[in-house]
């Protein structure tokens, strides 16, 4: 799978939204080292602590699935410039080591970042008492 594709399923996944407070979609989509896409959008809820961003809920289906080792995530939303993760997402992309971040939004910029750009003090299993 492209990038362009990889960036195009995160579009679609961004429609499913469910974003009734901020009316800010998001849309993400991660690729597998098997070949496999999850796609996933944000989930708002009326208690804001308990909703889930796209990004996360990507990471979490191909999870649930049994895929442990991603090599790509795209996100994509209607911003003026590329989407970048939020400090939770970030996290979690660093806990399941992705490698390559797609930042994207609805003009078709893309920008490309490494996790170690994204997140360059993350805190790992090394972090553990």
């Amino acid at each position: 799978m492209t990038d362009a594709e990889l960036m195009e399923v995160a579009q679609a996944y961004r429609l499913r939204a469910y974003a009734p407070y901020s009316h800010f979609k998001v849309g993400a989509a991660v690729l597998t080292r098997a070949g496999h896409v999850y796609g996933g959008c944000n989930i708002e809820n009326a208690s804001y602590p308990v909703a889930c961003c796209a990004e996360r809920t990507a990471i979490f289906k191909a999870v649930s699935e049994g895929e442990r080792d991603i090599e790509a995530l795209a996100v994509v939303a209607d911003t003026d410039g590329p989407c970048a993760p939020c400090g939770m997402c970030r996290q979690a992309i660093s806990e399941f080591h992705i490698p390559r971040i797609l930042m994207g939004n609805l003009k078709g910029e893309v920008r490309e970042v490494t996790l170690a750009e994204l997140l360059p003090f993350a805190f790992s299993e090394s972090d553990l008492g």
